[in-house]
């Protein structure tokens, strides 16, 4: 049973730091230039960070040992693609109650102007679309159009509901990212049908959201002014209120359930079998050009494409085949997060590593400009280096 966790009513609580080295977020963060450049001014940044030791007793049960910098639940970010991992997890759990297969076909129909009718999808090695399939390309390469398929086969309220039913009550995912829907129809989602060869196998049909998800921090508004979707600069800041909002302490939590779930009690695990829980694990984990069907090439797609910890300052090739992570990151408005479990079973090295920074210097959203690969990408880089230095160095 894991014996320590950032959700208390989860897991019994054990802590200890005995067997490592002391740690220190302040020393971490004076290591190097951008990150203390970062942290003297923290709150510009609204940088939160999440470290968490993990140790294994003599017969492989972890026990988790977690440090905290700056994490606040009501300083806002938003979450963009983070929605991503919740949703995959969400989406493999229903497949499982209704006695479907990752792999078996879906048709997305619509109901509405906002929707999309899919019925191919040229990257899967049939031409036809699947959850198995969405969920790779979310994973792989972080594909919004893939997330809003998944999204639809969901539902609204069966999002919320099974969120909370895992202690996430304050989670908030109440929009697609292509489309344009607005109002009312971001919570309307198309029809779906399941197909074995010609023989339909289960119908959905268009859901409403019955409830209405608001923003558990009220009122959320950002930045000084935005562009909005005609280009034309809106003098004031950018209300976040009606968008998606994962705190860092749940994406952080939520991996750690996904990656360790076999170790929960029985009545507290994911819904997922343990080969669903291995195919997710490895598409996260998987560097874009490793895949096949879907296919990425390098150059488009280059190995850090998705690991902003450690190789997030370098376009190179990863040839360390050791160094594993396993991670979904988010980028928009401005914010760049990473949560991510990272593994080097030759050095004996299994740690977990959330943050999220914000560089938006001129203070105006939706325009471009941000300062994501001056000082964003650095710094989550550096600071991936600097913790994994230190688990190195660990008594």
């Amino acid at each position: 049973m894991i014996r320590n966790s950032i959700i208390p009513f989860l897991f019994y609580v054990f802590f200890s730091t005995s067997n490592f080295a002391q740690f220190s977020f302040d020393a971490i963060l004076s290591k190097k230039p951008i990150l203390k450049s970062v942290q003297a001014d923290s709150k510009k940044y609204r940088l939160q960070i999440i470290y968490t030791q993990i140790t294994r007793d003599s017969k492989g049960l972890p026990s988790f040992t977690s440090y905290k910098y700056h994490v606040d639940s009501t300083n806002y970010f938003y979450c963009a693609s983070l929605v991503k991992l919740p949703c995959s997890i969400l989406a493999l759990e229903k497949l499982n109650e209704l006695h479907l297969d990752k792999n078996t076909t879906m048709f997305t129909d619509s109901a509405n102007a906002c929707q999309h009718a899919v019925y191919k999808d040229t990257t899967s090695i049939i031409g036809l679309p699947s959850i198995g399939q969405y969920i790779k390309r979310m994973c792989l390469i972080s594909d919004n159009v893939a997330y809003g398929r998944v999204y639809e086969f969901l539902g609204v309220d069966y999002i919320h509901n099974r969120l909370a039913e895992l202690g996430y009550k304050n989670m908030r995912i109440v929009h697609r990212f292509d489309g344009g829907c607005k109002g009312v129809e971001n919570v309307t989602t198309n029809p779906v049908s399941f197909y074995d060869g010609l023989k339909l196998l289960y119908r959905q049909e268009q859901q409403i959201s019955v409830k209405e998800y608001s923003n558990p921090n009220g009122i959320v508004k950002i930045g000084k002014a935005y562009m909005n979707a005609q280009n034309k600069k809106i003098n004031e800041p950018k209300d976040f209120t009606n968008m998606n909002y994962i705190s860092l302490e749940n994406i952080h939590s939520l991996l750690q359930r996904l990656v360790f779930n076999e170790y929960l009690p029985k009545s507290q695990q994911l819904r997922i079998s343990k080969t669903d829980q291995s195919f997710l694990v490895k598409q996260l984990t998987m560097y874009p050009r490793e895949s096949s069907h879907p296919t990425y090439t390098i150059k488009s797609y280059f190995d850090s494409y998705k690991k902003y910890f450690i190789y997030g300052d370098s376009k190179k090739e990863i040839t360390d085949t050791s160094l594993k992570i396993t991670n979904i990151v988010g980028q928009s408005y401005g914010f760049m997060i990473d949560c991510a479990y990272i593994t080097n079973k030759a050095k004996h090295i299994e740690f977990m590593l959330s943050a999220v920074i914000y560089t938006n210097e001129n203070e105006i959203i939706n325009d471009g400009k941000y300062e994501y690969n001056t000082i964003a990408l650095p710094f989550l880089a550096e600071l991936g280096r600097e913790i994994y230095k230190f688990e190195l160095n660990k008594k």
